[in-house]
């Protein structure tokens, strides 16, 4: 999906451009399982100064990969946001991704006080999709660093092949996996290296940057994570993308994290800066919009926009009650057979079935609405505090194939919640005529945004807690 937006120039970064103050910030840049949310120790995000810790390559984590497979919308701050502001913008915001700086000598926001394992552990378990931001040496010939005492650049000795400048990556490397280990991102999770705007023509500063990030991505390799590389499309990328076709033996990152401010939400970039088929499928992110400010749900952050592809985001397939098809087209009222009609056998096997998962019914799943599944139905009714009835109507379809945990869903969501959404939706509205595939993609969101008007909710492509409330409650507009 592309989308233009009509109040952003368009125009590259310049080699500084995503540097600011603290109060201005640093501009840069399925669902994950639910689990038990246990709130870990504190940790500060960072201590630049000092030598990193010993490595804890051995140490466990229950966190999922990140960001594992995604397409959709995402936002970067160089502070991480306080959970309040990440809650207000999960349920009210497009975006799913949040860049974070982790590590690196080199980054405005040094000081991370909401940066914790208990705060990562949080956004992965309601569905955040974390992009860990390294910003540590930058190129030898960049007019904005250092920027401290205590934060080289790439050493652009040429000895050794640059030796120094691999040293220095292999080095800021292990800084960025201890500093992901400390926070509990789990292995095979991605770790962007920022390397900011540089003068590409400046082939000492450019090959030294080249050994910086070869030895980088070897490294994080090593230590069994993917690597990642943030840069502006005329700079870095387009070294990378030259490196790429020229010098096979130098390793290169998984994905790519695309600065061009062309205010299109695609992956797209000029062949000028990377080749159309370099980095994918599925690798790659672009920051498509520079630092503003956006409001959602009455909170205020200043932020980039960014899109994500990454992976294969296509969910698994699901089975039920060994192979009874539950997605139908019309959720229509099933009620107790007479001489004269009969209710629709795949209807009934589909209600069989749900009520079976939902262990109130113990059958045969035989399409007949017998006294056994009508008890079971109105069992069903009865839980949840409805009229019971030996009619299955509407607001019970809606309400058994919606029920469970209700994580906020919206552009890039994947799997089975997204396929309840859908199930329940169709029940609500059946003219929709929703696409049961557990893909939350540009279409979802406009099916969210009708059935969410059609019950009186702002019109939003989200489907937030308040949204599953109402699909549970089987509220909809006959």
């Amino acid at each position: 999906m592309s989308v233009r937006l009509v109040s952003t120039s368009v125009r590259r970064p310049a080699p500084h451009a995503r540097l600011r103050s603290q109060s201005g910030r640093l501009a840069t840049g399925v669902l994950a399982a639910v689990l038990a949310l246990t709130l870990l120790g504190q940790l500060r995000g960072d201590t630049p100064a000092s030598p990193p810790r010993p490595l804890e390559l051995t140490a466990a984590t229950t966190n999922p990969v990140t960001p594992g497979n995604f397409t959709g919308y995402g936002f970067d701050q160089c502070v991480a946001p306080t959970q309040a502001k990440m809650d207000a913008w999960l349920e009210n915001s497009p975006f799913l991704s949040v860049g974070i700086y982790i590590s690196g000598n080199s980054r405005a926001c040094r000081s991370q006080p909401n940066l914790t394992p208990a705060w990562v552990t949080r956004q992965l378990v309601q569905g955040w999709r974390l992009l860990p931001i390294t910003l540590g040496p930058q190129a030898s010939c960049s007019v904005r660093y250092p920027k401290y005492k205590d934060d080289p650049t790439i050493n652009p000795d040429p000895t050794s092949s640059y030796a120094k400048a691999k040293a220095q990556g292999k080095l800021e490397a292990e800084r960025a996996v201890t500093a992901a280990k400390a926070l509990g991102l789990a292995p095979a999770s991605t770790l962007f290296y920022d390397l900011e705007g540089f003068d590409l023509g400046n082939t000492r500063c450019r090959q030294s940057a080249v050994a910086f990030m070869h030895a980088w991505t070897l490294r994080v390799h090593g230590l069994s994570y993917k690597s990642g590389f943030y840069s502006s499309a005329g700079s870095g990328i387009k070294m990378l993308d030259d490196v790429a076709k020229t010098s096979p033996g130098v390793a290169l990152p998984d994905q790519l994290w695309i600065a061009r401010w062309d205010g299109l939400a695609n992956t797209t970039v000029s062949s000028a800066y990377l080749s159309p088929t370099a980095w994918l499928p599925g690798r790659r992110v672009k920051q498509y919009q520079g630092g503003h400010n956006e409001t959602w749900g009455g909170v205020t952050i200043n932020i980039d926009r960014n899109f994500l592809d990454l992976g294969n985001s296509t969910p698994a397939a699901e089975r039920h009650c060994s192979g009874i098809r539950i997605d139908l087209v019309r959720y229509s009222a099933v009620k107790p057979p007479t001489a004269s009609a009969v209710p629709n056998a795949t209807r009934v096997k589909a209600l069989q079935c749900l009520l079976r998962e939902k262990a109130v019914y113990t059958g045969a799943i035989n399409g007949l609405y017998n006294t056994a599944t009508q008890a079971a139905a109105m069992k069903w009714q009865k839980s949840l505090g409805f009229r019971t009835s030996t009619t299955w109507g509407v607001k019970d379809w809606m309400s058994i194939l919606s029920a469970g945990h209700r994580p906020v869903l919206k552009i890039g969501s994947r799997g089975v919640y997204v396929r309840r959404a859908q199930r329940a939706m169709q029940a609500a509205v059946p003219t929709l005529e929703i696409k049961i595939d557990g893909i939350f993609d540009a279409e979802m969101a406009s099916d969210v945004q009708a059935y969410r008007a059609k019950i009186g909710m702002p019109r939003a492509g989200i489907v937030s807690t308040a949204t599953w409330a109402n699909l549970q409650v089987g509220k909809f507009v006959s």
